[in-house]
């Protein structure tokens, strides 16, 4: 036998040791803690369209007839039912489901293995997440699933999916992590992507690692037809126990707040500022709230909390969003050439969200040039009249664009005609000279490009133009 040949058998045998023989014996050992959820809800008659008849037609009449004996039952409410999966993760009751699943539900039913029913009530709900916690009263202790370590799940591992597809009762699906870290929506997104089959009824059910650990829950699906394609979403674990913790002890989650607003740092960012490495958090604005008390000003970029590197936005909001309400952390950020460290103490985001963050005001006009072409944009300076004309807030100051080329990189990069430029190199312009000067400061610090941060309704983002011709 030659050498290819020897290792071609060698790989052969890898991969064979590698497979799975069979999934009965996982599924048999899992199989009593997963749920079938079937959930109803009262809906008065009539809510829905009603049949569409052309004019004239011979079943005009006919449906008339129909609507008007409807409407002498008084539209009387009707019982809606759905279906969805969970899990039972403690042997008093506690159930893990999707919060899509049991949404808005009069009446949660959990069907076991056995084909036992109970009752279950609503412990709390995350819709960021879409993870609820039910409980129901068994006589009995009841068998559940541990979690496993999501984090140590890796692209190409083996996992078997289980629950009530099109409500079909239990059924298993087999398949490997096709990817990690995917976001779908939301700011604390974490989904493993696995190709095992998931379709409507999987929702809320168990994602499992061959150990039997629970490192997924099931939520949703990529598909142009609403069935299964193999491209299936399942939020990750270590998101999941968090949530979960803290349901179970408040009935609700309680998330850390920084109070910043904030962009990813990009490579022509990092170059305006002098940023060495394309990472952090860049705060575009600081509303009233814990960052703004400790000193966090607009312009800073956040490159560590609480001892852990911030890669970018996304990874910012996690860590600030897992981290406990009242901590006071320790806060690296990067400003005007050095870092500093600052100590903030977290509020809770669910008592701020709804908050509007106000822009900074700025001072009266100083005088310079009310017009300007520069960097491809026409600027003016503000007016009591422009700010009538695009609704801004009588505090608002900076420089308007009036007009824009559109062959110009201001223009690629996105800013338009209305847009309120109100700092440029990390301190505030009110008049077309103020951003002269900053042009040329950068120029004579050897600056290929110019940090400006612009508002559009009020929302900030800052946009690094280029210098040189």
């Amino acid at each position: 036998m030659g050498v290819l040949s020897a290792l071609f058998l060698l790989v052969q045998t890898i991969q064979a040791a590698a497979r799975p023989e069979s999934f009965a014996d996982l599924a048999d050992e899992v199989s009593p803690a997963v749920v079938n959820i079937t959930t109803s809800t009262v809906v008065a008659q009539g809510t829905g369209p009603g049949p569409i008849v052309p004019e004239g037609s011979p079943f005009e009449d006919f449906f008339r007839e129909f609507q008007d004996r409807n409407r002498e039952n008084g539209d009387r409410p009707r019982r809606s039912s759905a279906l969805g999966s969970g899990f039972v993760i403690s042997e008093d009751g506690y159930i893990v489901t999707n919060n899509h699943v049991i949404e808005s539900a009069d009446e949660i039913v959990i069907e076991f293995f056995t084909g036992e029913e109970l009752e279950a009530k609503v412990i709390g709900t995350d819709p960021n997440t879409d993870i609820a916690l039910l409980k129901v009263e068994a006589e009995k202790p009841l068998a559940f699933v541990p979690f496993g370590d999501s984090d140590t799940a890796r692209v190409g591992d083996w996992v078997m999916a289980m629950g009530n597809p099109l409500g079909q009762g239990f059924s298993v699906s087999a398949g490997i992590v096709s990817q990690r870290g995917r976001a779908l929506s939301g700011a604390y997104d974490d989904y493993i992507q696995t190709d095992a089959a998931i379709n409507r009824g999987n929702s809320g059910g168990p994602l499992f690692n061959m150990d039997g650990e629970v490192i997924g829950v099931n939520t949703a699906i990529l598909s142009p037809n609403g069935g299964s394609i193999g491209i299936g979403f399942s939020m990750a674990s270590n998101v999941v126990v968090k949530v979960v913790d803290q349901l179970k002890q408040f009935g609700e989650t309680r998330r850390g707040w920084l109070g910043v607003r904030i962009q990813d740092v990009t490579e022509d960012v990092a170059e305006a500022i002098g940023l060495e490495k394309v990472a952090g958090a860049l705060v575009t604005d600081v509303p009233d709230g814990p960052a703004k008390d400790a000193g966090v000003q607009s312009g800073d970029v956040i490159l560590s909390f609480d001892g852990q590197d911030v890669e970018d936005t996304r990874g910012l909001v996690r860590q600030v969003g897992n981290s406990e309400v009242g901590k006071t952390v320790r806060l690296v950020v990067f400003r005007e050439g050095k870092t500093q460290t600052l100590k903030v103490t977290l509020g809770r985001r669910e008592e701020a969200e709804g908050a509007i963050p106000a822009a900074q005001p700025g001072g009266e006009d100083d005088g310079g040039a009310t017009e300007k072409d520069v960097l491809g944009m026409t600027l003016s300076q503000m007016t009591d009249e422009l700010r009538g004309q695009l609704d801004l807030d009588a505090s608002a100051e900076g420089l308007i664009v009036r007009d824009i080329d559109e062959t110009s990189e201001a223009y690629e990069k996105g800013l338009r005609a209305g847009d309120l430029i109100t700092e440029a190199g990390q301190q505030k312009v009110k008049v077309v000279a103020d951003l002269e000067a900053r042009i040329d400061e950068a120029k004579e610090a050897g600056r290929k490009s110019l940090l400006l941060l612009v508002r559009r309704a009020g929302d900030p983002r800052f946009v690094a133009l280029s210098l040189e011709k």
